[in-house]
């Protein structure tokens, strides 16, 4: 049995779909919102990646089969008659059109993204069966471009106060993700979502993804770095010996390597290794050395590591009153960062006249996996229905849920002379330019974006 057969790639109620609308039924009009949540607005992003991953193979006879069998014994009818119209009438391609914003766009939330509406009459149940597959491929990728976004936010407002300089934003939140996440198209789609924003990452599922889907050429970097079994493979007595073996093959003019330095005792190794028996050679490889605690308190930490680091290899002041170490030591935090603990540990660093460009972040699940669909409250509804050639909307409005009451008609995004977005009934549109473009259509990737116009749009 295959597990890439698309008729199965759905919730299993959707199943009985086809014979619960309204008898005369021919169109279906939904639409893709962030109704609310953590954030003020959304990084749409991931569609073309789902386009080209699941929807331009057709549906083939043999897939029939297998899930009329499967729903049958999962205790479901199964529309045989429509997904055999599907391949022998469309060549086995699904009869739909996808409009959608431009990817890297950045929209607030309560406003249309993406439309999806049926081309064909016969598959009038087409638009909302595809709508698990479609809704798991965006909100995830979308949340995370979100949060890194907010995050980038945070790092450069920091800098800006803090540093004579952002050249090392792009560098300052490393993806640590790809062990925490539930699978490898996790990995893939989150760490490419994340290099929107960031171009530093180790996971290089991210990497393949924005090659395969955007047409990127490398859009992320990592560097050498030691993990706790090269060190402790040493043992204890030997861990200025590990230290030693990593610059003896990693360090060297504009080389960096990242090295975790809590193994048995951080502060012995800042004070007495790093900053003694290995002083002279951090200073005189002409590359740099980045110390990764790995423990403790990160706001605490990060900043008393800084504190004896300055101590140990000195500082300079740069224009804005702020500390800043020698260009050949820094300091990465990767153990409990998230978007809760950045901003604290560089307003703590602020408090203590330490420049934000002293340290660069590693965040694991809380980048890639600690996300839901309800950050954002991401969802697809249908709008509007055509019954015997006339159209009408259908909406939610819940007494019990005002907030997920839904958007009624066939809709149209536009952006105002003032620069704010606006979801109107596409009846209204006018002279206004709809900001939703045709994407998709019966199998066919109509608009073809690379990742670098998608980094220039999501640009803060």
């Amino acid at each position: 049995m295959s597990i890439e057969n698309l008729i199965l790639n759905v919730d299993s109620y959707k199943a009985s779909h086809y014979l619960q609308y309204p008898p005369g039924t021919e169109f279906i009009s939904s639409y893709i919102e962030c109704r609310g949540g953590d954030f003020s607005e959304t990084v749409f992003f991931g569609l073309q990646a789902f386009i080209k991953q699941y929807l331009q193979s057709p549906i083939t006879i043999s897939n029939i089969v297998e899930a009329g069998q499967l729903l049958k014994d999962h205790g479901l009818p199964f529309y045989r008659e429509g997904w055999e119209h599907i391949v022998h009438v469309h060549q086995g391609l699904l009869p739909l059109e996808i409009s959608a914003v431009e990817e890297g766009s950045v929209i607030p939330l309560h406003n249309v993204t993406a439309q999806i509406v049926n081309t064909c009459p016969s598959c009038f149940w087409l638009t909302s069966y595809i709508e698990t597959a479609l809704v798991r491929a965006l909100w995830y990728p979308c949340t995370v471009a979100t949060q890194s976004r907010e995050i980038k936010k945070t790092i450069a407002r920091f800098l800006q106060e803090t540093a004579d300089t952002q050249n090392s934003l792009l560098y300052q939140l490393h993806d640590f993700g790809a062990r925490g996440v539930s699978s490898h198209e996790s990995a893939l789609l989150g760490g490419m979502a994340h290099l929107v924003n960031f171009h530093g990452t180790d996971t290089l599922s991210g990497i393949l993804g924005a090659r395969n889907f955007y047409a990127a050429d490398m859009p992320g970097f990592s560097i050498p770095a030691a993990e706790h079994s090269t060190i402790t493979a040493w043992g204890r007595d030997g861990e200025a010996l590990a230290y030693q073996n990593i610059l003896q093959h990693f360090s060297g003019k504009n080389k960096t390597v990242a090295v975790v330095s809590d193994s048995y005792d951080l502060w012995n190794a800042v004070e007495q290794i790093w900053g003694g028996r290995l002083k002279n050679t951090i200073q005189n490889s002409g590359g740099t050395l980045v110390i990764r605690p790995d423990s403790g308190n990160p706001v605490q930490i990060v900043v008393e590591c800084i504190e004896r680091l300055m101590r140990i290899f000195g500082t300079h002041t740069n224009s804005k009153g702020y500390r800043v170490l020698p260009d050949y030591i820094r300091v990465i935090q990767g153990d409990s960062i998230s978007r809760i603990t950045i901003p604290k540990i560089l307003q703590t660093m602020k408090k203590h006249k330490q420049s934000a460009e002293n340290v660069t972040f590693g965040m694991g699940g809380e980048l890639l996996q600690k996300v839901d669909r309800d950050l954002m409250s991401f969802a697809m509804k249908a709008s509007a229905i055509r019954i015997n050639g006339i159209w009408r909307d259908i909406y939610k409005d819940p007494r019990t849920g005002p907030e997920k009451r839904s958007k009624r008609g066939r809709l149209a995004l536009i952006q105002g002379e003032n620069g704010k977005f606006r979801t109107i009934r596409i009846e209204e549109l006018g002279q206004h330019k709809n900001l939703l473009r045709p994407v998709f259509c019966n199998g066919k990737l109509l608009l073809e974006t690379t990742f670098t116009e998608i980094r220039n749009r999501a640009a803060i």
